[in-house]
């Protein structure tokens, strides 16, 4: 009996202890949402969440969803992406994931993979709002971006009738304006109007029962209706307390302003008195000098100096109402702008040339003052991205600057094109020309030269406002003979990189490596010798293919068009096997170029080489994967006939990490 009693001691013992921490998870799991839904967390916060979950909380689907979800508010779909496609590997068939994966698809520009999952979810009979109201405006992004006039038509109507068929379902406002908007377009003005009528009432009634709530959709919603219905004076005040709900949730001002436009073009109206309240912040790249060296002899950015730069930057931000922002780190320049970015409440974006430790050691703890190591750290722990361009830095150092700076623009420009908005170039600079690869001067030169804006902020003036006496001392100086060093020649170029290999080659007979040769490297090398975009240098291994260009595009279009080439020949005619298939990496980076002695032909060799090799084995067969450095340089120069669609988190080959992957495609 007394055993029977101490087991019974014993087990109420652990069902108190299963209880304890049972409330704890649940306190926990609670704080976790509280913390997700707090509109005062930011990006660099959620984003930090995210990094650092603890998977015990993270069992459910439910912080997916949040997570997800302010993720789209904020603008951020690539990153959405990410959190809903790992929420998937914990429920796979829960439609609310599978709903904002496929909104998360379709505002990074991957519509056609967003449809494929919403009809998934609609062949399963999840015909609700979210589903059928996402679906129409997958359509609607394929009639906007369709130029067959016949095409354009159908997309429109498709969009509509899904947008009417969710607002009969439902009721929700949100598709009924949409559907109304989508039928004022098609010219159906009467259905237009009625529609707006009836979300205009539904969405007044809505305000008499909110207490708290998430005003801004229906007070965007309200100013749409009011547009529709020819009522200018109350669709600009509805929008302009809708932008103020809704400061700094790029994402949804961005769809609202999309309609806005839409709207605005077919009214043939004035937008401005609208636009005003959703002017959406451009992204700001920043270039500028760095505090002066203590062996420096002529004065350009003295320490001195530094109070002074800090003012006409925080100027200049004011001016330019600046909310996000890419620089590198440096002491100088780049430290004043992300902390006056960060005084503002922005959100700022770090790319190092190389790693931490050696760029902290070269490009920030040399001066004597300013505690420039210290504010790099706090700056880095308070980044909402940080990206490593290179793992060592190149001989020389130019052409790790310079690469750097090409991702700064790049990236800036796809964070840009999410949120529609525009990529501005800001330069602390003196004025002179020169300084090799890397430098301020080769940074403005190279965003000029692809039509984009830039900002200076001429650091000579300010010199000499504010340090005259050493303003006369470069004066001075630049009237002396002074010998200059020669520059430093550097070995290393930045080229485009294509690693491709043939699957299954290893599954060929003997007899049919022969046929392999003549047909299959035979047309790889009459598509290199005839094509349009001959690579600098070309090497192959049997089944592998190595190829560097001077250029994102003209690696894009070869990779397509082997692709392509690969996918329409009849390889049984050939006597070949039918599948046969091929997988193609992209990337773009840093190479050093030699003679190899051993084929006595020019190569480039390096860490960028090898990391594109590990990017093919990863690619599916039959497509074309890309590098993130890759994607940003190919948006920054605008390629016009491909695109890079972001495909998530990829594990690289042979254990190498993770690299964020991007699916080349035609446009």
């Amino acid at each position: 009996m007394n055993g029977d009693r101490h087991q019974e001691q014993e087990g109420s013992k652990e069902s108190r202890e299963d209880l304890r921490s049972a409330e704890r998870y649940a306190g926990e799991a609670e704080d976790l949402k509280s913390l997700i839904q707090n509109p005062d967390s930011g990006l660099a916060e959620l984003l930090t969440l995210w990094q650092t979950r603890d998977s015990e909380l993270w069992a459910t689907p439910e912080p997916y969803q949040l997570l997800g979800s302010r993720f789209l508010k904020l603008g951020e779909p690539l990153v959405a992406y990410d959190v809903l496609r790992a929420g998937r590997k914990v429920a796979a068939e829960d439609p609310i994931i599978r709903q904002l994966l496929a909104l998360s698809l379709a505002r990074s520009g991957a519509q056609d993979r967003a449809e494929v999952i919403l009809s998934e979810l609609i062949s399963e009979g999840h015909e609700n709002e979210e589903t059928l109201g996402t679906k129409a405006r997958v359509h609607k992004d394929l009639w906007q971006n369709s130029v067959d006039p016949v095409e354009k038509r159908r997309q429109l109507a498709l969009a509509h009738d899904c947008y009417s068929q969710a607002y009969m379902k439902t009721g929700g406002y949100w598709t009924g304006i949409n559907a109304a908007t989508m039928a004022l377009i098609l010219g159906r003005e009467s259905v237009a109007a009625d529609l707006a009528q009836q979300v205009r009432t539904q969405c007044l009634e809505a305000f008499k029962d909110v207490s708290g709530g998430d005003r801004y959709w229906p007070l965007a919603t309200l100013g749409e209706a009011g547009l529709i219905l020819r009522q200018w004076s109350e669709a600009e005040m509805w929008y302009a307390q809708a932008a103020q709900v809704g400061k700094g949730r790029f994402g949804d001002l961005s769809s609202t302003r999309r309609n806005l436009r839409l709207l605005v073009e077919y009214l043939e109206i004035d937008g401005r008195p609208y636009e005003q309240s959703f002017q959406l912040p451009r992204v700001l790249v920043f270039t500028g000098h760095m505090i002066d060296h203590p062996n420096r002899s002529v004065p350009r950015f003295p320490s001195q100096l530094e109070a002074a730069v800090r003012r006409v930057i925080e100027q200049r931000l004011d001016r330019l109402d600046a909310q996000i922002g890419y620089a590198s780190a440096a002491c100088g320049g780049d430290l004043l702008f992300l902390e006056a970015l960060l005084k503002r409440r922005g959100e700022i974006h770090i790319v190092l040339p190389f790693e931490k430790e050696a760029f902290v050691a070269e490009s920030v703890d040399f001066p004597p003052d300013g505690n420039w190591a210290h504010r790099f750290d706090d700056l880095f722990c308070q980044a909402a991205g940080v990206v490593m361009a290179s793992e060592s830095r190149f001989r020389g150092g130019g052409i790790s600057f310079e690469y750097a700076n090409l991702l700064l623009g790049g990236l800036a420009c796809i964070r840009a094109n999410q949120l529609e908005t525009e990529a501005v170039l800001v330069a602390l600079w003196d004025g002179t020309s020169g300084g090799g690869p890397g430098g301020t001067a080769s940074m403005i030169e190279s965003w000029r030269a692809l039509g984009r804006e830039v900002e200076i902020i001429d650091l000579r003036e300010i010199l000499h406002t504010s340090r005259p006496e050493l303003a006369q001392q470069r004066s001075d100086s630049s009237r002396s003979s002074v010998e200059v060093a020669p520059p430093v020649v550097e070995q290393a170029s930045i080229r485009s990189l294509l690693f491709a290999d043939v699957v299954n080659f290893s599954e060929l007979g003997e007899a049919e490596i022969p046929v392999f040769v003549e047909h299959f490297l035979g047309g790889v090398a009459q598509l290199i010798n005839t094509g349009s975009y001959s690579p600098e240098v070309r090497n192959t291994w049997g089944d592998g293919l190595y190829l560097a260009f001077r250029d994102t595009r003209a690696a894009g279009l070869f990779a397509l068009d082997l692709r392509d080439f690969v996918r329409r020949t009849d390889w049984v005619v050939k006597g070949l096997p039918r599948a046969l298939s091929i997988r193609i990496g992209l990337h773009v980076g840093p190479v050093h170029g030699f003679v190899d002695p051993i084929t006595e032909k020019y190569t480039y060799f390096g860490s960028h080489v090898a990391r594109t090799a590990r990017i093919e084995p990863v690619t599916p067969p039959g497509k074309v994967y890309a590098s993130q450095a890759f994607a940003a340089l190919a948006t920054a120069e605008a390629a016009k006939d491909f695109k890079c669609e972001y495909v998530g988190q990829t594990a690289l080959a042979k254990g190498f990490g993770v690299f964020p992957a991007y699916h080349v495609r035609r446009m």
